[in-house]
C-alpha cells in the first residue's frame, strides 16, 4: 500500500499526492461466457457487449448477452442439480461449499476490490473495506445456518423451494450477488443469477471461485444481459421463486408478470430515507454520518440519506458545519485510496443526476455544490445540497440515486414524523438524538425497514433488510433472509 503524502496549494489549503491502488494484480479476461452448468459456455446467438470504467471510459472486457434459450439452458442446469444432487446432500455437506465459497473470497478480495471499483466506479476504500469483506461474511454467516433449520424454525418442517431466479443491480454487484445467493443454497436451493448490465464483472469472478470451490455443477449459474435476460428469468415456468434488487418501476412489472403463478418473490426497490437531526444531536458526529449516508457512496445506495430533517434551532451550524465538511470532500480515481467520491455508474444515470440538478433550481430550491474539481474524464458529479426544499419538490418526492441532499428544517416531533412519512417510499431511516427514549419513539412511528439511530448505513449479516410501500417487501439478511426460499 502506498504511502500517503500530502503538500500545501496555491490557496494555503492541504491537497494529498495520488495513492492509487494497484490494478496490475488483477486478472481481466478480453471476453466473458455465460457461466451455466458449472462451465462457461458461449452464449447461443453468438452475442456479447462491452462493460466499461465509469472513471475512464475505457473498455473493460466483452461479456455474453444471453438470450431467452440460454435462460432455459441455466434453469435446465438449476433444476438438474437441483433434483439429483443439492436438495438430495446433507445440509452439513452443503454448508461445507458455502463456507469455502467464503473463505475464497477473503483470499481473492483484494482482487475483488480492484475490480468492483473500476467497474462500479465506487471508492476503493468502500469497495475493499465495505463491500468485499460483507460478501464473505454473508457466506460465513449462511454456512452456519445450513444445517440448522430445524433451530431456526422449530415445529414447522422447512423444506427448500427449487430454482430462484435473482436479479441484482449495479451498486452493490458482489454484495447483492452474496445476499441473493447464499441464503439461497443455505436452504438447499439452486440458482440462476443476472447481474446489472453495467457492473457485471465480479458476478463473473464469483462464477469463477464457485467453479474453483468444487461446487457441484449447476447449482449456481451465473448469465449476464439485458432487460430482457432478467424479464426471461422472471418468466420462465420452471423458476420457483424470484429476487430482485432494483428500481421500483421494474419491481412493479415483475410483479404483474408473475400474478396467478405460485411463485414466491421478494423485491428490494427504491428508497428516499429520511436523515432527522434534532437539537441535542452530537452534531460534528451527525454531520459525519450525513456525508457517509449519502456522499461517499455517491448517492448510489437505495437507502441513502437523501433527505435531511434539521430541528430549526441547530439548522444553521449543522448546515455551515456540513458545508465545511463537504469542501474537504476528494471526487475523482475511484481506485486512489484518498477518493471519497467516485464515479457514476454511466453516462444514462450522470444524465438523470443532472436532470434533477436543473429541476430542483427550477422548483425554487437554493444550490450549494462543492467547490472541488473534478475529472475531464469519465461520470463525475459535485456533491450537492439542496437547502429551503419542500414537500412538494419532485427532488423531496423521486429518488435520485446521486450525491444530490435535499434539506428540510422542523420543530416538533410529530411534524418530522408526518414529513418523513409522506413519500412513497419506505426502505430506512436515521435518527440522530442524545434520547434513547426519543429514538424508540421515532423507531414505532417512522414507516421504514430500517432505522439507524446516531450511525447510518451499517450494515451486517445478522440483521434483516428490506422496505414498505414502494420500496418493496420480503426481508434479505438474518434469519429472516432465509424465509423467502423456504416453504413449511
Amino acid at each position: 500500500m502506498s504511502k500517503t503524502e500530502h503538500t500545501l496549494d496555491l490557496m494555503g489549503n492541504w491537497t494529498y499526492a495520488p495513492a492509487p491502488e494497484d490494478s496490475k494484480h488483477i486478472k481481466l479476461n478480453k471476453k466473458y461466457d455465460l457461466f451455466i452448468g458449472g462451465k462457461f459456455v458461449k452464449p447461443g446467438k453468438g452475442k456479447y457487449f462491452d462493460t466499461f470504467s465509469p472513471s475512464t471510459e475505457e473498455k473493460l472486457a466483452e461479456v455474453a448477452e444471453a438470450e431467452e434459450k440460454d435462460v432455459d439452458l441455466a434453469v435446465k442446469a438449476a433444476r438438474n442439480a437441483y433434483e439429483k444432487v443439492w436438495k438430495k446432500m446433507p445440509a452439513k455437506e452443503r454448508a461445507k461449499y458455502i463456507f469455502r465459497i467464503a473463505r475464497m473470497i477473503q483470499e481473492r478480495s483484494r482482487e475483488l476490490a480492484v475490480i468492483e471499483s473500476m467497474d462500479g466506479g465506487k471508492p476503493i476504500r468502500e469497495s475493499r473495506d465495505i463491500d468485499v469483506p460483507l460478501a464473505a461474511n454473508h457466506f460465513f454467516y449462511y454456512a452456519g445456518w445450513a444445517d440448522k433449520l430445524e433451530y431456526a424454525f422449530p415445529g414447522r418442517n422447512p423444506t427448500s423451494l427449487g430454482v430462484a431466479g435473482q436479479i441484482i443491480p449495479w451498486n452493490f454487484p458482489l454484495l447483492m450477488a452474496a445476499w441473493k445467493i447464499a441464503p439461497a443454497l443455505a436452504t438447499g436451493n439452486t440458482v440462476v443469477l443476472k447481474p446489472a448490465e453495467t457492473t457485471p464483472l465480479t458476478a463473473l469472478k464469483l462464477a469463477e471461485i464457485i467453479q474453483e470451490s468444487g461446487l457441484p455443477d449447476g447449482v449456481v449459474n451465473i448469465i449476464t444481459g439485458f432487460g430482457k435476460t432478467g424479464a426471461a428469468i422472471v418468466n420462465h415456468p420452471d423458476v420457483n421463486k424470484v429476487a430482485f434488487t432494483g428500481s421500483t418501476d421494474v419491481g412493479k412489472l415483475i410483479q404483474k408478470s408473475i400474478a396467478g403463478t405460485d411463485k414466491k418473490i421478494t423485491l428490494e426497490l427504491g428508497g428516499k430515507a429520511a436523515n432527522i437531526v434534532f437539537e441535542d444531536a452530537p452534531i460534528d458526529q451527525a454531520v459525519e454520518g450525513i456525508v457517509n449516508g449519502i456522499f461517499f457512496n455517491q448517492g448510489h445506495v437505495c437507502c441513502a440519506g437523501s433527505r435531511l430533517f434539521v430541528q430549526e434551532g441547530i439548522a444553521n451550524e449543522l448546515i455551515r458545519k456540513l458545508k465545511d465538511r463537504m469542501e474537504t470532500l476528494i471526487v475523482g480515481n475511484p481506485l486512489d485510496k484518498n477518493t471519497d467520491v467516485g464515479a457514476i455508474n454511466s453516462k444514462e444515470q450522470l444524465d438523470k443526476i443532472n436532470h434533477y440538478i436543473k429541476l430542483g433550481v427550477n422548483e425554487g430550491a437554493d444550490l450549494f455544490q462543492s467547490s472541488c474539481a473534478i475529472p475531464k474524464k469519465g461520470y463525475f458529479c459535485k456533491p450537492t445540497l439542496f437547502l429551503h426544499a419542500s414537500q412538494s419538490h419532485r427532488i423531496v418526492q423521486e429518488e435520485i440515486f446521486g450525491p444530490v441532499l435535499a434539506v428540510q428544517t422542523f420543530r416538533t416531533i410529530e411534524e418530522v414524523i408526518e414529513k418523513a412519512n409522506n413519500i412513497p417510499y419506505g426502505l430506512s431511516a436515521g435518527v440522530w438524538t442524545d434520547k434513547g427514549s426519543k429514538i424508540f419513539n421515532m423507531t414505532g412511528k417512522l414507516r421504514a425497514g430500517v432505522v439507524w439511530a446516531n450511525t447510518y448505513n451499517k450494515f451486517d449479516p445478522t440483521s434483516p433488510f428490506g422496505g414498505y410501500k414502494e420500496s418493496g417487501f420480503g426481508r434479505e439478511g438474518g434469519l429472516h433472509g432465509l424465509m423467502p426460499y423456504l416453504k413449511f
